[in-house]
């Protein structure tokens, strides 16, 4: 079982799960500097909107978690707001930064799409990292695998994920890898997206990421309920939608244009 604190500064525990966001986000702007260079974006403008959406974000990811384990944080607001260890929903954070970034980019009149699309391979790459916050707390597991499964990566990984005398399926690992795969993918989108067609590579994160996220989950077994059902899954299958309806909407909104 791994350990998830990293270092102590005068007797102060730092958590591996804060680290490795905190590494997250650094690689995510380096990208993003290179990827607004390329597209002719401006990257203080960036910085700002991310100033304002990012501490929006963690209130989204610990609200959203909270509301759905509300029986084993009420009455305590520590546990509330400690967040060292966990509990934050990435739907959550996604659903509260872009709320913020929307309204802010409205009211001072910055074309919201191309930074949407521009931050898209960031958002992932952020998210893969950040995944190993998760082995490091020794959640967001699978369920119980056998030794011979799991034999089968390296050894950093089965020693992490032999928890309780049992080994577990790495679903964090099988996410790190996906989003990182989808980071690359779009790379590649956001190059080919043409002037006019703003809009694309966010949609297509919202695809890919709830594409990957919906196989995944359904191998976790810490997921978040409702009704019976895995709210995950259910967002995911909503981000599908509604990235795809993005899509055929830009698409079609450009062939009128054309045609016009």
């Amino acid at each position: 079982m791994n350990n998830p604190v990293a270092f102590e500064i005068f007797g102060f525990k730092v958590m591996w799960y804060g680290v490795l966001i905190g590494i997250g986000i650094i690689l995510a702007f380096i990208l993003a500097y290179f990827n607004a260079k390329k597209k002719g974006l401006n990257f203080d403008t960036l910085i700002d909107v991310f100033l304002i959406a990012f501490p929006c974000a963690i209130i989204g990811a610990r609200v959203y978690y909270v509301i759905f384990e509300w029986d084993y944080y009420r009455g305590d607001i520590g546990k509330i707001l400690d967040i060292r260890q966990g509990g934050l929903a990435i739907h959550g954070g996604l659903i509260g930064a872009f709320l913020v970034a929307f309204i802010y980019t409205r009211i001072k009149k910055i074309k919201f799409l191309a930074y949407a699309d521009l931050v898209a391979p960031s958002i992932i790459l952020a998210q893969a990292i950040g995944r190993w916050g998760n082995f490091m707390n020794s959640e967001a597991h699978g369920d119980v695998v056998t030794k011979e499964f799991i034999s089968h990566f390296p050894k950093f990984i089965q020693d992490g994920m032999y928890i309780g005398g049992q080994y577990y399926h790495p679903t964090f690992l099988y996410e790190s890898l996906w989003d990182i795969s989808m980071c690359l993918v779009l790379i590649f989108i956001l190059y080919k997206v043409k002037k006019g067609y703003e809009g694309v590579c966010i949609c297509s994160y919202m695809i890919l990421y709830s594409l990957g996220r919906f196989f995944i989950e359904g191998l976790r077994t810490d997921s978040l309920m409702l009704l019976g059902l895995r709210v995950a899954q259910l967002v995911s299958l909503a981000g599908i939608i509604v990235g795809l309806i993005g899509i055929l909407s830009i698409y079609v909104k450009n062939k009128r244009v054309k045609l016009s």
